[in-house]
């Protein structure tokens, strides 16, 4: 018994290939390009699929380029487009890979409409249409961010993106010390910690960035010597102080994202006040018992914390942890979820919990979500109507007071 097989070289699988899908002149390219900026949205513009190794993608390419290499397409192209009814152009060096990549997309992951970029990077390179070269991660740092590095969403220009944020946590205790180890781990490149206190042994029951050998010490040093040790990459700024109305914007204002770990409402609600003047998100979360809840606040894109909550609550709706007790684990749950939401802030991708407040209840693991809305007519801070170039902050202890 015989069989006959015919073999074709890679010449001719690339020539056939070829000859399946469209192909566009890199000044077509350019004009989608140049639409989509005049535009000032990628919602409805082609998807531009780089499909060349990562070193090739290093040395230059397209603007707004998304980075799926041709060995990996089959297994990351659905999380990088996930819509199949999107235009897709696709480019390599050349247009042989992305050739291939374009008649595997359409013939077998079932994507409508793909197309390749005749002549590749290199041809759009030789005529002198801009591209952009990022910077290179050392060789330390492709190891140490490498599972991020594999994720589309991220990639090198997601953890660029970390490596040059700077995040200000406020408090170093329950939900600041899980959100700022993870935030280091990640990368973030600059984190500011606010704190006045001192490491308690009470403390070290949830609070997992300090240890036995630093009770007595301030929680802004201990929390900086045990980032430091996590990752070299990360540049703590200790504030050994309390955030008060004389220093609150000057803490702020050189901060991208604010991670709220306040234990207090005063301090929630300068915050807030002073963080919708300068017009910088804010990921809150607060615990009690087995209870969290957790969103996040943009300047005038969601609520902010006046329109969840216009008056403080009478203090014996509102009890401390240290008077009514909290779960452990509570604030690490709580803390790690305000990690994932700063990520998702500075990284561009997701949706972030703007105008939707997460509610955790530890003993029954459930999770509920309620949509929050801005109050533009009635709300103080945010609301239409209000100026707050020249507006004073109040007496929120005061405030707080007279709330019972």
């Amino acid at each position: 018994m015989s069989s006959e097989t015919t073999t074709r070289s890679g010449q001719q699988l690339i020539k056939e290939a070829r000859s399946r899908v469209d192909e566009l002149d890199p000044s077509e390219v350019k004009r989608t390009l140049d639409v989509r900026e005049s535009n000032g949205s990628a919602d409805e513009a082609p998807v531009l699929l780089d499909v060349r190794e990562q070193h090739e993608y290093e040395q230059g390419h397209l603007p707004g380029a998304i980075h799926v290499p041709r060995g990996h397409l089959e297994t990351r192209i659905e999380t990088a487009v996930p819509d199949r009814s999107r235009r897709v152009i696709a480019y390599c060096s050349t247009q042989n890979r992305s050739a291939l990549a374009a008649v595997t997309m359409k013939e077998q992951l079932g994507y409508d409409d793909v197309a390749v970029m005749t002549g590749g990077f290199t041809l759009w390179r030789d005529r002198g249409y801009p591209f952009v070269q990022p910077r290179v991660l050392s060789d330390v740092q492709k190891q140490r961010y490498s599972r991020h590095l594999l994720i589309p969403e991220v990639g090198i220009e997601g953890q660029q993106k970390l490596l040059d944020a700077k995040v200000l946590l406020i408090g170093a205790g329950g939900l600041g010390s899980p959100a700022a180890l993870y935030l280091a781990a990640a990368g973030v490149g600059t984190l500011g910690i606010v704190d006045d206190d001192e490491v308690d042994l009470t403390n070290l029951q949830r609070q997992v960035i300090h240890n036995s050998e630093r009770v007595g010490e301030p929680k802004v040093e201990s929390a900086r010597k045990t980032i430091a040790a996590l990752n070299p990459d990360v540049d703590v700024k200790p504030y050994r102080t309390r955030l008060n109305a004389d220093n609150v914007l000057d803490l702020i204002r050189d901060y991208d994202v604010i991670v709220d770990g306040a234990d207090n409402f005063p301090t929630r609600y300068l915050l807030n006040d002073a963080a919708v003047r300068e017009r910088k998100p804010v990921v809150h979360a607060s615990i009690l018992g087995f209870d969290g809840q957790l969103t996040v606040f943009v300047p005038y894109e969601g609520p902010c914390y006046r329109c969840l909550y216009p008056q403080p609550p009478p203090a014996d709706l509102a009890p401390s942890c240290g008077a009514n007790g909290v779960l452990g684990v509570l604030p690490g749950i709580m803390g790690l979820l305000q990690a994932n939401e700063t990520i998702k802030l500075i990284i561009g991708k997701g949706e972030p919990l703007v105008g939707r407040l997460l509610l955790f209840e530890a003993l029954s693991t459930q999770f509920t979500e309620l949509k929050v809305r801005r109050d533009a007519e009635g709300c103080p801070v945010c609301g239409d109507h209000v100026d707050l170039a020249d507006t004073e902050f109040e007496d929120y202890e005061a405030l707080c007071a007279a709330a019972g």
